[in-house]
């Protein structure tokens, strides 16, 4: 399954047909109920515009939130129809506050030549994460095309990215759900070495396909974050407070064996009796952990050898902070990371960041355009990784 296989936005005939898109908006808002961080919505633009500038008529389907199979006014689309008409301008976006029915079909029929229609949340209805046949067949009614645009819910068998399909041709991917599998895909299949893989966060449960998968193939396996500690552990060192997972002991032990030299752990460690204890932190050896206190932070030594080895890498992938980053000073490893992202960038590396706490680490720094890929998908682009198929690429038209 990649980029190779599926059939493209470019393969459909589009001009005069109602276009249905599955985009991602499920995106966060602020208190005053304004989106706060627009990045899926100016990812799905190019697919959009090109919709547009070929006279399609673009009818977009999107979840938003956990609403649970009903109705609520806290997950409406409507919070993202301002945003999104922004960035569509001058083309007109409506919004209808129906997904599917009567109502919801005469829009589509009586939509303009490169308009925009947004419908309301695919959650609201309970057939949507059920992939009821039923509410399949009342989407397809929508329109005449199908594209699937949504990475971050491709990992998802639910009737909008999956069961239309079976109602709906052509059914193709977009133009970000096409870049999504070809950098990721091309990061696995065809990389160049060397090859470095960053790995981080809180546990190393929901990492280890991605650890299996990666190892025959990275020249360098860098794991920070509190997941090092169940590695430590393994090690036979003093973990004192910090996060381990008891019942991974084994398997980082078996991990760190068939690994080798490949694998790198951290050899220091911010530590602080707590993560909210700032005035605490001090940096020790990873042998000098003591009861009382946790890691929360990879230490300056060990920034510094990760930091080179991203910096010499010819393919860099990154998923997982190296601390927790929203609390100073346990933010200064994950930002490292991400300057030596960006001067591999600048150097001619190919660096992929696989979504989640890793995207927004990337964002606060301001760094996105330094980057060669930045994945809206955190846990479509983890399954990716592990080598699972995705429902919602596998539901595409195939080559």
């Amino acid at each position: 399954m990649s980029a190779r296989t599926i059939r493209h936005l470019t393969d459909a005939e589009v001009r005069g047909q109602r276009v249905l898109v599955r985009v991602d908006f499920n995106v966060p808002l602020d208190e005053q109920g304004h989106v706060a961080d627009a990045t899926r919505i100016l990812a799905a633009k190019p697919t959009i515009a090109y919709l547009l500038d070929r006279g399609a008529k673009v009818v977009l389907l999107s979840h938003f939130g956990r609403p649970k199979g009903s109705p609520n006014a806290k997950y409406s689309l409507q919070s993202v129809v301002a945003r999104l008409t922004t960035a569509l301008s001058p083309h007109p976006v409506s919004f209808l506050a129906e997904t599917v029915g009567a109502s919801a079909v005469a829009a589509t029929k009586a939509l303009a030549n490169g308009s925009v229609l947004l419908l309301e949340n695919t959650r609201f209805h309970a057939g949507e994460e059920s992939n009821d046949d039923g509410f399949a067949r009342q989407l397809a009614e929508l329109g005449d095309v199908y594209v699937n645009d949504a990475f971050g819910a491709a990992h998802r068998a639910h009737a909008s990215t999956a069961g239309v399909t079976q109602y709906v041709r052509p059914a193709v991917a977009g133009l970000l759900m096409e870049r999504e599998l070809a950098f990721l895909g091309d990061a696995l299949e065809t990389p160049e070495h060397p090859f470095v893989a960053v790995l981080g966060g809180s546990k190393i449960s929901g990492k280890i396909d991605v650890i299996e998968a990666l190892l025959p193939k990275v020249d360098r396996l860098l794991i920070g974050g509190a997941m090092a500690c169940t590695f430590f552990k393994a090690m036979g060192l003093e973990t004192g407070a910090s996060l381990v997972e008891a019942d991974r002991v084994d398997m980082a032990r078996d991990l760190i064996a068939r690994a080798g030299a490949k694998l790198r752990l951290p050899t220091d460690a911010m530590v602080s009796t707590s993560m909210d204890d700032a005035g605490r932190a001090h940096v020790v050896a990873r042998e000098a952990i003591i009861a009382t206190e946790a890691m929360f932070d990879i230490g300056p030594d060990t920034i510094k050898v990760f930091a080179s080895d991203v910096e010499n890498a010819r393919t860099v992938l990154w998923n997982g902070p190296m601390g927790v980053f929203e609390k100073p000073p346990f933010d200064k490893g994950t930002r490292a990371i991400a300057d030596a992202m960006a001067r591999a960038t600048d150097g001619g590396a190919v660096t992929i960041v696989g979504g989640g706490d890793s995207a927004a680490a990337i964002a606060e720094a301001g760094l996105e355009s330094r980057l060669t890929h930045i994945s809206t998908g955190g846990g479509a682009s983890l399954e990716f990784l592990e080598g699972k198929t995705l429902p919602g690429v596998a539901a595409l038209d195939q080559e």
